[in-house]
Formats: C-alpha cells, sequence, structure tokens
C-alpha cells in the first residue's frame, strides 16, 4: 500500500464543510444521495443476478446483552388458545436500535455538526418532539434496490481483521476496489468488511470498549464523496476515539453528503460468498420500516448474486 499523510484537521473539517451536497437535489433533497439510484440504476442491478444465491447481512435480533449491547432488545412470546382445539403464537419485539448491535440504516436526520444537519437544516427545527420534518427514513419507504459492491479489507491486507492501530483509510479502499478489478459507480452501496467478527473472537467477545473501538478513518470521506455512493454498508463503523475532537468522522456522510449508513451489517458470510463466487458486485436490496418520521430503521439487507 502506498504511504500518505493522514489529513490534517483543517483538511476533515473541509471535507465536511467545502463538499457539502447541499441543495444538490433540489425539492427531493430529503432522499438525499438515494436520487443518484434511479430507474435505469435499479434495472442495472437486477442483471447482475446470475445464480439467485442469496445473503443476509444482519446481525441476530440482540436480546443478550453484552458490553457493546447496553440496552438489549425485548422479545416476549405469547401463546394462546382458539377453540375448538387450536390456537396462535404470537411475539412483541422492542429495540432501541441505533448503537453499535443492532443492524439498522440510518436516516439523514440522525446526525449533525455545529454546521447543521442535511441539507443546512437546523436540528433545534427539524428534530421536534412531535416527530421529525426533513431527511426522515420514510423518503425510503418504496424500498431501496441498487447495486452492491463488497471490499475486503482484511483480504486485501492478509491478515483477519481490523484492529485499532490499522484504521481503514479511504486510499485504501480506492486501492482495493482496483485490485478486486471493480469500478465504483454513482449510486452504489459499498460494503466495506473490517473482520468485525474475528477482531470480536480475540478481544474478549466484543468489538467495542466504551468509546474505544477499531474501524474507517476520516480519511474515508473524500472517498464515499468522490464516488458518490448512496450506501456505506459496514461491519465496523468510525474508528474511535478520533484524534480530530469532532464529534463525527465517517457519519459525517450523513449530514454532508446526504449518504446513508447501514451500521453494524454482518459482513463476514457475504465476503465468504464473495470468494467463492469470484466476484464483488452484486444486486443489494434493503426495504426500511414504514415509520413516517423515523430517524431510521432496523434493517435486513439482502445480497443476490
Amino acid at each position: 500500500m502506498t504511504d500518505h499523510a493522514l489529513p490534517t484537521r483543517e483538511e476533515v473539517d473541509s471535507y465536511l464543510r467545502d463538499r457539502r451536497n447541499w441543495g444538490r437535489w433540489g425539492d427531493a433533497g430529503a432522499a438525499g444521495a438515494m436520487n443518484l439510484i434511479d430507474d435505469a440504476k435499479r434495472l442495472s442491478a437486477v442483471s447482475l443476478v446470475k445464480t439467485g444465491r442469496t445473503v443476509s447481512l444482519s446481525r441476530p435480533f440482540p436480546v443478550e446483552p453484552s458490553a457493546e449491547n447496553p440496552r438489549p432488545a425485548v422479545k416476549f412470546l405469547m401463546k394462546g388458545d382458539r377453540p375448538p382445539g387450536g390456537g396462535s403464537a404470537t411475539d412483541y419485539y422492542g429495540v432501541a436500535y441505533h448503537g453499535t448491535s443492532t443492524t439498522h440504516i440510518d436516516a439523514l436526520c440522525h446526525v449533525w455538526d455545529e454546521n447543521g444537519g442535511w441539507d443546512g437544516r437546523d436540528p433545534d427545527e427539524n428534530v421536534l418532539f412531535d416527530g421529525v420534518q426533513y431527511g426522515t427514513v420514510d423518503e425510503w419507504s418504496d424500498g431501496i434496490l441498487t447495486r452492491g459492491v463488497l471490499l475486503d479489507v482484511p483480504r486485501h491486507r492478509g491478515v483477519s481483521h481490523v484492529t485499532l492501530d490499522t484504521p481503514v483509510h479511504g486510499w485504501e479502499l480506492e486501492e482495493i476496489a482496483a485490485a478486486q478489478g471493480v469500478k465504483l459507480e454513482p449510486g452504489d452501496a459499498v460494503c466495506v468488511y473490517s473482520g468485525r467478527e474475528r477482531f470480536a473472537a480475540q478481544n474478549g467477545g466484543v468489538w467495542t470498549h466504551g468509546a474505544e473501538r477499531p474501524g474507517l478513518h476520516a480519511s474515508c470521506l473524500p472517498f464515499i464523496r468522490d464516488n458518490d455512493i448512496s450506501l456505506l454498508v459496514w461491519d465496523m463503523m468510525d474508528a474511535a476515539p478520533n484524534e480530530y475532537n469532532i464529534p463525527w468522522t465517517v457519519h459525517g456522510a450523513i449530514f454532508a453528503y446526504g449518504v446513508s449508513l447501514v451500521d453494524n451489517s454482518l459482513l463476514e458470510p457475504l465476503a465468504n460468498v464473495c470468494a467463492d463466487e469470484g466476484r464483488y458486485e452484486f444486486m443489494f436490496s434493503l426495504n426500511p420500516l414504514f415509520v413516517v418520521g423515523g430517524t431510521g430503521s432496523p434493517a435486513n439487507p439482502i445480497a443476490v448474486f
């Protein structure tokens, strides 16, 4: 890998300020970079399906408490009779899905910095107790279908996983795409596999310890913007703590570029299938819950080969 200088604080601030997509999509701006996924893009994605093989990118519903799941999801079962001789089983689900355990998609109203939220919205005016007004998950209620691309960081490095002192950099993602023979296209869902399960297996069964975790560096922001992707799908998230003393590094792609993130994705099975199939592009599908004013949604993303 070619040596590159780490960006300065001023450069990172510039990534989040000077390259914004604010106003780019006009009246359709609430959907952000999903506007890059048009009918032609969807049809092109469908054409990638050759064998029909499917892979889920979701973790199991996280009901077991752990260091990275301090607010476990709730699931309980109910069983009832229905005479004569019948019955039914029903259950209840409850989850605070933002965090480091549930696979979910972030809406564009989810985070902001001192300069404001997505498309320049003031969070004090946009995020109200009676509902969020702009950039909410129901903008994508018709579903998301696009081309997916996997970038396999451990395979490229020849290691089992990313570590705290070896975060993923943007220039490295460019190199991985080139090495895999994949040309990124506007509207792609880019899946960055960092080896979260393997890291956790060697670190007490968890990936994140308090405020410390391996993941993607702020240098990945230009990669996201330059390639005009619509979604970043990742198993590890922003490397933390960041050295820039800013609230959000890669999560800043949400409010700066209108790019949605699919957090806590399970990507090791996908990486194995890509290696088995000998290809790193596929059809990607995700259907958020239709929650008006929602800041995101639990999700089960699917890759189809």
